[in-house]
């Protein structure tokens, strides 16, 4: 159900006073969407997990504990990987890396937050 004339101009002008009181704010919001904590999650777990291979290749020959530590660090950023990739869904690469300025919340969300919104406007229209 679109907004009214009255409901957009009260929407832009909140869009106004937010973007006026908290500029940083307003622009992390206009350019984030619902996967980038889950994808910087995944990206710093690929870190770690090269990380950790660096430091198995480097030292598993002169210590083997270090060695081990780099086995340690591997395993928990799959773990922190797979856990954040599972959260993110089946959202495709591009809409997790590349967040496009003006989504509007239902296009960055998606099926699951359209089901919601379509079971929220049938019980708006239902009689009670």
């Amino acid at each position: 159900m679109p907004l009214s004339e009255h409901e957009q101009k009260i929407l832009a002008e909140l869009e106004e006073s937010l973007s006026k009181q908290d500029p940083r704010f307003a622009k992390n919001v206009r350019e984030t969407n619902v996967y980038s904590h889950g994808a910087r999650r995944v990206r710093w777990g690929i870190a770690g997990f090269v990380l950790g291979l660096a430091v198995l290749i480097a030292f598993f020959s002169q210590n083997i504990y270090a060695g081990l530590l780099g086995v340690a660090l591997m395993f928990v950023s799959a773990i922190v990987i797979e856990r954040n990739a599972r959260v993110m869904g089946r959202a495709g690469w591009r809409d997790i890396t590349h967040p496009r300025p003006g989504d509007d919340a239902t296009g960055a969300l998606g099926p699951r937050a359209r089901s919601l919104r379509d079971w929220l406007s049938r019980q708006r229209r239902s009689p009670e």
